[in-house]
């Protein structure tokens, strides 16, 4: 997922390709489930709602001195009195008292009343405690249950589906449990979490219940289908996960633990539950998200243990996903091929308890050990393709080059196709109390993992240059390449290039304002457009800094009209080429001797023919 800043313009949310942040893996020679390919409903993503103020755990707790309110302080979340529970029972479902059951998040102000299920944003809660505006007691504030036709889809699903142990075939109980992975997972521990079987889909069904197993709230499906020898897997979830969230086994938590064990997937809990007796609880969307919506539910753990997956990916999610969670609570599982994920770990005969002492703490991450370190040598080496990123589907040539879109990246793009926003908003002053603040909301409640930055003049306004507005640029760009570090978060920032002769190809040194901009990009991207006197101008793309391995060179682009977008052109003779670095040293050697081969300068340009320009004399080559 990703999200765009761009000038005059709100947030927008944008689904991932297929396949981004959510790679998989080939799938093992066993019958034992990979992970599964998500397939989500069509509906999109909520529009991305940022607080004008941002409020702070500070803020929160005055204001709750202010108008009296008693309030302990938990891991992630405050919790308070509920104004929403005076005539209810003081106990609620799980015997929890009621009036210390409402959960107010630390970070973005967001409250949740476990005992009422009224939720609402920090502004409604004050709205409730002053009793302004209608109030969670009119059900404004209350949360949101699945729509009628979706309720409706869920109870008829539900009650076509059977346990395993009821059907009426043992061989295709026999056969459902291995398409799964199921053969040594008690029919005690399916009974325990209830789990059913939809023969007409041959799909695995797993309930997501309210808080005391009273209600049906929604569904996940996980379907499986031959493929070749092995087996392809699928999920589906009724609603979509923009409208419910929750976690799988939640009814069967007491209140007497104070340690959990978090999955990414349902089988993994089901697994780990068995083979240790532990409290497992199955995340909702596996790696993609950890909802802030599901902190309150989490609370009461003085220990939580992340257990994703077994690839470098899971491992990444975990360490994202304990900031939330507050790290000095939460121990990871390192992926391994002595520590695969829960249920390869069962089937294999492994110790599910012994895994889980390995546990490493997710707390002093500055502080590393070189076994730990050795452990990150070793595990970007076994997982090379994940360490590269998510690769592009639609630009092979960019993949060959950058290898992939990797986390906690700055790139830098520039070009001659976008004009600069007129304004006379200068956000040099505010980058931390405007941009800043809305990216971390950004990755904080829907994990973020990409941000563009369109464009950097705007942001900036568009007086003259001076030494101020050099500053002032270079401290813009410091704040970006700090967020994208600590956050785990690529940015692209697009930045205009100054004005060159129309005869020059464009550079690094382009790049508008001082050389900090190219400095702190880990990549350098350059739109590039020929201009020729015989008809349209050649446009391609320039991969001028690679920070990851390298490689720099530039491929042509097509622009398509009717989809507004670029592309390779198809029937394109000319090659993508690497070319030389900017110590004159060729990072690879090119296919030389093929017809459009392009020289090993990094200023080289195409012709309309797809032919190499001849280079200037009167420029030195590098």
């Amino acid at each position: 997922m990703w999200v765009l800043l761009r000038g005059g313009y709100p947030l927008r949310i944008l689904l991932p390709l297929r396949g981004e942040w959510m790679g998989r893996r080939g799938l093992p020679r066993s019958l034992a489930p990979g992970p599964p390919r998500r397939r989500y409903r069509k509906e999109a993503l909520p529009a991305l709602e940022v607080p004008v103020l941002p409020v702070t755990a500070t803020e929160i707790r005055q204001y709750l001195r202010a108008r009296g309110i008693p309030f302990q302080d938990g891991h992630s979340c405050l919790r308070a009195p509920s104004p929403f529970v005076k005539a209810l029972p003081l106990k609620d479902q799980n015997g929890a008292t009621a009036s210390f059951s409402l959960f107010i998040d630390k970070t973005t102000g967001r409250f949740l009343c476990m005992t009422s299920l009224a939720e609402g944003s920090w502004e409604d809660f004050q709205a409730s405690v002053e009793g302004r505006g209608d109030g969670a007691r009119e059900g404004v504030l209350l949360s949101e249950a699945p729509e009628v036709e979706d309720s409706e889809e869920v109870r008829r699903i539900w009650d076509r589906a059977v346990p395993l142990w009821e059907l009426p075939e043992p061989e295709e109980a026999q056969l459902a449990r291995v398409m799964f992975g199921l053969t040594r997972v008690t029919d005690d521990t399916l009974r325990r979490f209830n789990v059913r079987y939809l023969r007409p889909a041959r799909s695995l069904v797993f309930p997501w219940l309210s808080p005391g197993g009273l209600g049906l709230r929604g569904l996940k499906l996980l379907g499986a289908e031959g493929q070749g020898d092995g087996v392809h897997y699928k999920e589906t979830t009724i609603p979509r996960p923009g409208v419910y969230r929750n976690l799988f086994g939640l009814p069967l938590i007491s209140r007497r633990d104070v340690e959990v064990v978090l999955t990414s997937r349902e089988l993994d809990s089901l697994a780990l539950n068995q083979s240790t007796g532990l409290p497992t609880l199955a995340l909702p969307r596996g790696t993609a998200c950890l909802p802030p919506a599901l902190l309150p539910y989490l609370e009461q753990f003085r220990r939580i243990v992340l257990w994703l997956g077994d690839d470098l990916r899971s491992w990444e999610a975990a360490k994202l996903f304990a900031r939330k969670l507050n790290p000095k609570r939460c121990s990871l599982v390192r992926p391994g091929d002595r520590q695969p994920r829960p249920l390869e770990a069962l089937n294999r005969g492994l110790s599910l308890s012994r895994i889980l002492r390995t546990a490493l703490p997710a707390w002093h991450k500055s502080i590393v050990s070189f076994r730990q370190l050795r452990e990150e040598v070793l595990g970007e080496l076994s997982n090379v393709e994940q360490a590269a990123g998510i690769r592009w589907n639609r630009f092979p040539d960019l993949n060959r080059l950058l290898k992939g879109h990797r986390k906690g990246e700055l790139t830098v793009f520039t070009g001659l196709y976008s004009t600069p926003c007129r304004a006379n908003r200068q956000w040099e002053d505010h980058i931390h109390q405007t941009v800043i603040d809305t990216m971390q909301h950004a990755v904080y409640v829907y994990d973020i993992c990409h941000v563009v930055i369109d464009n950097l003049q705007f942001m900036m306004g568009h007086e003259p240059l001076s030494t101020d507005r050099i500053a002032a640029q270079d401290y813009i760009v410091g704040a970006f390449r700090k967020f994208a570090t600590d956050n785990s978060c690529h940015v692209t920032l697009v930045i205009h290039p100054r004005k060159e002769d129309d005869d020059k190809e464009l550079q690094t040194a382009s790049i508008f304002g001082s050389a900090k901009a190219s400095q702190e990009a880990d990549n350098v991207l350059i739109l590039q457009d020929r201009k020729l006197v015989t008809g349209p101008g050649k446009r391609y793309l320039q991969v001028s800094k690679n920070r990851f391995d390298g490689d720099v060179g530039v491929f042509p682009l097509e622009f398509n009209k009717s989809s507004l977008t670029f592309s390779i052109p198809p029937k394109s003779k000319a090659r993508l080429k690497k070319v030389k670095d900017d110590n004159g040293l060729a990072t690879k050697k090119p296919s030389s001797g093929k017809k459009g081969a392009v020289p090993q300068n990094s200023e080289t340009c195409l012709d309309q023919a797809h032919q190499p320009c001849q280079p200037d004399p009167s420029k030195p080559s590098r």
